[in-house]
């Protein structure tokens, strides 16, 4: 794979300095035609050392407007980093749409170091590449250009490198005893690089193989890829939205069930129909089992808090369904320090400007705390579906990306518990007249809230549809009667603490 790589390519240098002017050129009207458009540059630079990828950095944002350039590497991770999943400090580092993000080695970096020091098996390794190549097919779906350089040497080259490095004085102190332990393993590299190549090299995110022997030649490649990939992007944009303004208007579609429901569930009854709605409990009993309920998440809480077990609490439900009462009555149950509660309303300018999902990794909290999440993820698939905020691939595709995230969650033993409080609709009316009689209550009710009731049924088959596809083993749904208040507090702390002492069986 690797023999193209391995011919000592050379740039004189006239020849360099009459190419890269224009180079420097392109790559910054480029860059500032990028600042117009709805996607992001994703480049990252993987290799062996000694092979220039921080020199190929660093001049990339001389040539460009540093500005605009997010630059990451990343290393051993940090305390910080190891009580999340992995992939949490590469979504945080995601630069926004209309920038540049350069990453050093980034997602490849663990997954190659554990295969060539061998504390991961094939079947682990390939496992670890086909969680980086569906991250990076949901990033490009959501429109981001990505570009992936092997900055290659050979074994011979790279020796010389590291030599040359470490008799100059200037720049002895980058080459590390690790450096030199890495060249010794060169050959298990080559191997692990030739099939991490091989099975995350596509057409939405290839990897170009660079000669690095030469460093005017290097720089040419890097800069003149960039520039393909970005012109390629902005020709596909303007294409598309160009096809879209010709194209004739169409009147919205009556939403229907995707083909791949047909039959797994009853087209004429949905999920919440099934629900008893008269599920009730006494108010001389709600406070002895509130009390009971509660106790029981405290101590299953210090338990897994001591296992460093993370709890994330996901609440959905319709509007005055009681998601803020349950909420205080297991935050009540618990040590102020130990959760935060990240209520989610209409995304920002800066989280609009990111994949959906950046906004809710960022709040993931440390090993052993507890996230509430009042709404989520699901939004999606619920309000950005019902209201159009989402094309219909968009949440379609979203199914599979949120069961992913979930996943990597589960994976990390995040405790994940999800509740959908439900209510019928004549109960909602009543509490919206209630809510907007009230002096402490009429700010909760709002414009969207009667909006959204009237698209009460289109979001019932939403939810239907939520429910059917990402209610799975790991991260399954909790759907509570909720029309009586004090039932649905104690079993949303009833199933809270089922969850978490199970987890920790």
């Amino acid at each position: 794979m690797f023999e193209a790589a391995e011919l000592r390519r050379e740039v004189a240098k006239m020849d360099y300095e009459s190419e890269v002017a224009r180079l420097r050129l392109e790559l910054f009207e480029l860059q500032r035609r990028l600042e117009r458009h709805p996607f992001p540059l994703i480049v990252l630079f993987g290799g062996v050392d000694a092979a220039g990828k921080s020199e190929t950095v660093h001049l990339l944002n001389e040539w460009m407007d540093p500005r605009w350039i997010a630059n990451r590497a990343f290393e051993t991770p940090s305390e910080e980093e190891r009580e999340r999943p992995p992939f949490w400090p590469f979504w945080l580092a995601l630069p926004p749409r209309g920038r540049i993000g350069l990453f050093l080695s980034g997602w490849y970096l663990q997954p190659i170091f554990d295969r060539v020091h061998r504390t991961s098996s094939k079947a682990e390794f390939d496992g670890a590449l086909d969680r980086i190549a569906s991250f990076e097919r949901m990033l490009a779906d959501d429109g981001a250009v990505i570009v992936k350089f092997w900055m290659h040497l050979d074994r011979k080259a790279q020796k010389k490198r590291l030599r040359a490095l470490a008799r100059n004085p200037l720049t002895r102190w980058r080459v590390t005893r690790r450096q030199w332990n890495q060249w010794k393993r060169y050959d298990r590299i080559i191997v692990a690089a030739e099939r991490l190549i091989q099975r995350t090299s596509v057409a939405h995110a290839p990897w170009i193989i660079v000669d690095a022997s030469d460093e005017r030649y290097r720089r040419l490649v890097v800069g003149t890829e960039i520039c393909r990939a970005l012109t390629g992007a902005f020709t596909r944009h303007e294409r598309a939205l160009a096809a879209a303004a010709t194209a004739a208007p169409r009147h919205r579609r009556r939403q229907t069930r995707p083909r791949d429901l047909v039959g797994r569930v009853d087209l004429d009854r949905s999920i919440l129909e099934a629900l008893d709605m008269t599920r009730a409990l006494p108010k001389e009993r709600f406070e002895t089992q509130l009390l009971r309920q509660q106790g029981r998440v405290y101590l299953a809480q210090r338990r897994a808090q001591a296992k460093r077990r993370t709890i994330v609490l996901v609440f959905e439900g319709w509007d005055a369904a009681g998601k803020g009462g349950a909420i205080r009555r297991v935050a009540s149950a618990l040590d102020p320090q130990c959760y935060r509660v990240v209520p989610m309303a209409a995304p920002t300018d800066e989280e609009r400007a990111r994949h959906y999902l950046w906004r809710f990794w960022r709040h993931l909290s440390r090993a052993g705390r507890v996230t509430i999440f009042d709404r989520s993820w699901y939004g999606r698939v619920l309000v950005e579906r019902v209201d159009g905020y989402a094309s219909e691939a968009e949440w379609n595709r979203a199914y599979a990306e949120i069961e992913g995230f979930e996943e990597q969650l589960a994976d990390f033993g995040i405790i994940l518990v999800k509740y959908w409080l439900h209510i019928t609709k004549d109960e909602q009316e009543r509490r919206f007249h209630e809510r907007a009689q009230s002096p402490h209550k009429s700010w909760k009710l709002t414009k969207d809230d009667w909006r959204n009731r009237a698209k009460w049924d289109e979001y019932e088959l939403a939810v239907n549809d939520m429910v059917a596809r990402t209610s799975t083993r790991r991260a399954p749904w909790h759907l509570i009667p909720a029309n009586d208040k004090n039932y649905a507090r104690v079993e949303v702390l009833r199933l809270a603490a089922d969850a978490i002492e199970r987890a920790l069986e």
